[in-house]
């Protein structure tokens, strides 16, 4: 193998921040590469030296493999390593990078190559003697024999790209009339994903745990497992929470497990970091799901028990150094999970959002480690996946992991666009989850379809935000002000100094008057009221965002960030919350279309139109497609009615909240 002493990285985000660390920790001189839309982003500043190579949109910049080439050529890298996602599985990438007398730190093309079709990997993992899930993996992709081949399979099935992961072109069927709508929507969303619309079809196991293992092997004949992670949270197939061990695995179905994933890796002469995923059902049996040639996502929970850092054995490996240790000297300690932190909307059914990172403050403490790739003053690009970070806690025992994420979690600030932190916290403090039965079905069992919706504000909350809000007015004066002593806070001449702050939600109106008040050696003391409610709010100590309160004597963390004069945002009790001030918004009117106004949810490619004027449409009818972030959503009408007009074009790119179809509502339909 060449040896090298400069790395290109070929991502971006929190994994490219990652890599660039243990990169430079070691000694090697870091190459970033970053599109029109990072420019500011924090692994472009984090590397040695950075390269532009095009615009926001991955096809014109990340999936670009020639521009890549170019850049590690003009950068004087000498190998090249790419994350997970885009080129990281492409075999014609890493053996162009071979060609190019780059080393590609990942497997060689021949196992990427062997593994990146399911349809085929499932042929050869049988042939292996990996116990696999029966189903339908042919070249004949018929419409109408993939319809044929999934009832002799047996419904409920699973519709899967054969070419891709990460829960894009993956339809669950459970009704044989959802077959031919189910194999179109998963054959397009692959072929725009992937650039292959091939299917395969498994069997559907019911409540089964999603549980892989994690591999790795030098050139030097050495191939072990390193304890396994159990994924089975996932939302849309995608993961969601992630832990090491397997809450349920046992010593003789580990050494079975891992195993059979040497096996698998061995079958294809495989080098560096590969994870083998398995389904285990209830009764012990587990089946083989498919092999990522690359890191996963979720690594950090294995590096954590076992003290490893995978990265470091990816460089070490790719240089042609032997692991430097057995099966037998591999140890697990403790007990890690994961959570991945998206930039989405619960209440509205987690549609991937975009914005300003308008603060981003990671949680510290004992225990916790926080992946990420953004930083405060950024912009959250439509373009990309909406993991914006990883939040992992470690503990010697399951409970104490899951009691420091949940604090990590409740901890972390993100303000400017929205995400599921709130809904991490809640799987987390489920019974199910705590007690370690969740399977593959812990998202529907525990939350159902209903959209997951938070409280308006309390008036305790909205008191503690009116208070901080007035504290910044204070200081924002004080910094205009010419010979005034800070001493003079809070005093008045006359009669006494009452604030005024109006915040309005749905269905919820708090009119609060933020009093000062006496109080002995706390010179921040307020009563704040609204109508016949009261609150005394004692600041006990503020440093810079953050901000200890006493709440009627109840101790309170909490974040604050003035966004304007007028918008402010709050961090309290793992919620945040945001807070418009009516009195200073006056005249400045809310835009929003009427009941039959059909917006675009996100930013995004219109893929498809499937209405004209004129056309009589049912509430739950889909209207559009719309690609955003990598998946394919349906845009659907909420009100019966006739369309008055389509005011956009299929094959464009929409902003967000634009009005893309007009519906005439009928008497009594209105929304």
């Amino acid at each position: 193998m060449k040896r090298f002493s400069s790395i290109l990285i070929a991502n971006r985000g929190e994994i490219a921040c990652r890599v660039i660390r243990t990169a430079r920790s070691l000694g090697y001189r870091t190459v970033a590469v970053y599109s029109d839309a990072d420019r500011e982003a924090p692994h472009v500043k984090l590397a040695d030296h950075a390269v532009h190579i095009g615009a926001g949109p991955v096809g014109e910049s990340y999936l670009l493999a020639d521009t890549i080439l170019q850049a590690s050529a003009s950068s004087g890298a000498e190998a090249i390593h790419p994350g997970y996602g885009f080129l990281s599985e492409n075999a014609d990438f890493a053996r162009a990078c071979e060609t190019a007398g780059l080393v590609f730190i990942g497997p060689s093309p021949e196992s990427i190559d062997a593994m990146g079709n399911k349809a085929e990997a499932k042929r050869m993992m049988i042939a292996a003697g990996v116990p696999c899930i029966p189903g339908y993996e042919g070249e004949d992709q018929n419409e109408e024999n993939l319809i044929s081949q999934a009832k002799n399979v047996g419904l409920p099935i699973m519709v899967k790209a054969a070419a891709g992961g990460g829960g894009r072109g993956m339809r669950l069927v459970h009704k044989a009339s959802e077959l031919a709508s189910a194999i179109k929507l998963a054959k397009n969303e692959a072929e725009s994903a992937f650039g292959s619309g091939e299917l395969i079809l498994e069997r559907a196991l019911i409540r089964p745990r999603h549980v892989e293992v994690q591999v790795f092997a030098d050139t030097h004949g050495n191939t072990v497992y390193l304890g396994e992670r159990d994924c089975s949270i996932q939302r849309r197939h995608q993961k969601v929470v992630e832990e090491a061990p397997c809450p349920v695995m046992t010593e003789s179905l580990r050494a079975k497990m891992g195993e059979a994933a040497v096996e698998a890796a061995r079958s294809i002469n495989y080098r560096g970091a590969g994870t083998v995923e398995f389904l285990l059902d209830q009764s012990g049996e587990f089946f083989f799901l498919e092999m990522n040639t690359r890191l996963q996502v979720e690594h950090p929970v294995t590096e954590l028990i076992t003290g490893l850092d995978l990265v470091a054995l990816q460089i070490q490996v790719a240089q042609g150094d032997e692991l430097g240790f057995v099966q037998e000297g591999v140890r697990l300690h403790g007990h890690a999970i994961e959570v991945r932190l998206y930039t989405e909307d619960a209440a509205q059914d987690f549609l991937p959002t975009s914005g300003p990172v308008d603060l981003w403050l990671p949680a510290e403490g004992a225990g916790v480690r926080i992946d990420s790739g953004i930083a405060s003053g950024q912009e959250i690009s439509p373009f990309y996946d909406p993991m914006v970070a990883k939040v992992i806690a470690y503990g010697d025992d399951r409970e104490v992991a899951r009691l420091r994420l949940i604090d990590a979690l409740k901890n972390t600030t993100l303000f400017g666009t929205i995400t599921n932190k709130r809904f991490l916290i809640a799987c987390l403090e489920k019974e199910a989850f705590s007690d370690g039965s969740a399977t593959t079905a812990f998202i529907e069992e525990q939350f159902g379809d209903r959209p997951f919706t938070e409280a308006a504000p309390s008036f305790e909350e909205a008191a503690v935000a009116a208070v901080l809000a007035s504290l910044n007015d204070y200081d924002e004066a004080l910094k205009e002000a010419v010979y005034v002593s800070p001493v003079l806070k809070n005093w008045a001449s006359a009669e006494r100094r009452v604030t005024r702050k109006l915040y309005a939600f749905d269905g919820v109106d708090y009119d609060l008057s933020v009093e000062a008040c006496s109080s002995a050696g706390n010179e921040d003391s307020y009563l704040v009221t609204a109508g016949e409610k009261s609150a005394r709010i004692d600041v006990l100590a503020r440093d810079g965002h953050v901000a200890t309160v006493n709440v009627d004597d109840v101790r309170l963390k909490a974040t604050f960030l003035a966004k304007s004069d007028a918008e402010h945002y709050l961090a309290v009790n793992g919620r945040t919350l945001q807070f418009r001030d009516m009195i200073r918004m006056a005249g400045v009117a809310d835009i929003a279309g009427g009941g039959g106004s059909v917006i675009a949810p996100m930013h995004g490619m219109l893929l498809e139109i499937r209405v004209s004027a004129g056309d009589h449409v049912s509430k739950g009818q889909t209207l559009a497609i719309l690609e955003a972030m990598k998946m394919h959503y349906e845009i659907q009408a909420e009100v019966d009615g006739t369309v008055a007009d389509v005011f956009a074009t299929a094959g464009t790119q929409v902003a967000a909240d634009t009005i893309l179809i007009e519906i005439e509502t009928e008497a009594g339909n209105e929304q």
